[in-house]
């Protein structure tokens, strides 16, 4: 199936291959010579220290990368069998199967709670106010939100709490359907509880879509991810994948002497 052809029978959780990817900002390689799969219906980690190329990788995923000036990709991300940097392939549509939570919660200012939900319905043409209506009910409730907000749907999305605003992104993430489901350290403005309510949602969300988490928090990649990615900026400060593994056995017993090293704390 090409990645243009995005219908409501496709939006099932897919996995992802990386074939030998280097990235780029412009003369400065970030990345280099990452290959690894992420299983459907997985949680994936992204660690290691500021500055390995860890949201790099990330953004690289849905393209997101390539809003930055001059920067750019070699190699291969498949979606299913499908490159999303092959020619002719529309990045929007990328974005379309590929969700993405950021660090800090960012709904739209201008937006209720309700148009903050289904904006990415609405941007596309859906019209049917019943359908969008049904869409941000249970797209709040799957995001723990619903009970918190539903008598104060047309209030703007900026005046909930922290935590309830990372909801409601991951909400609007939803609303569309991705297949995966991008958070580049998506707890690290938030306080404790929140942050489990978040950890909570990840897991119950991974039942149905691919999940990859960039966090500097190792307790936190231990307790919500299936497998984890180690990498590690070398001599020329040029990230490179370290190692990756299933969780356990990287927190328990890693293969490489620098994770070792780096989840111990004892790293440089």
């Amino acid at each position: 199936m090409s990645i243009n052809q995005i219908s409501e029978t496709t939006k099932t959780a897919t996995g992802i291959k990386i074939e030998n990817l280097d990235i780029f900002y412009g003369k400065k390689q970030a990345v280099r010579g990452v290959s690894m799969v992420m299983q459907p219906s997985f949680i994936t980690a992204l660690i290691g220290p500021s500055g390995c190329g860890k949201s790099t990788l990330l953004r690289s995923l849905n393209r997101m990368i390539e809003v930055i000036p001059g920067a750019y990709v070699k190699g291969k991300v498949l979606l299913g069998d499908s490159d999303i940097y092959a020619s002719k392939v529309d990045a929007a549509l990328v974005r379309q199967r590929v969700g993405m939570v950021f660090q800090r919660p960012n709904p739209f200012p201008a937006l209720t709670i309700w148009e903050n939900v289904v904006s990415g319905l609405l941007l596309v043409g859906e019209a049917n106010r019943t359908k969008l209506d049904e869409i941000a009910e249970s797209c709040l409730r799957r995001a723990y939100l619903w009970d918190e907000v539903k008598d104060k749907l047309d209030q703007p999305g900026t005046s909930l709490s922290g935590g309830q605003q990372q909801r409601l992104c991951i909400a609007r993430t939803i609303a569309v359907e991705p297949e995966i489901i991008l958070m580049d350290e998506p707890c690290s403005a938030l306080d404790p509880i929140s942050t489990l309510r978040v950890e909570e949602l990840m897991l119950e969300l991974k039942q149905q879509y691919t999940i990859v988490i960039v966090t500097h928090n190792m307790q936190q990649a231990a307790r919500v991810s299936d497998k984890t990615a180690f990498m590690l900026a070398g001599e020329e400060r040029i990230g490179e994948l370290v190692e990756y593994t299933e969780t356990k056995q990287l927190f328990t017993n890693p293969r490489e002497e620098r994770t070792e090293r780096y989840i111990s704390g004892r790293f440089g």
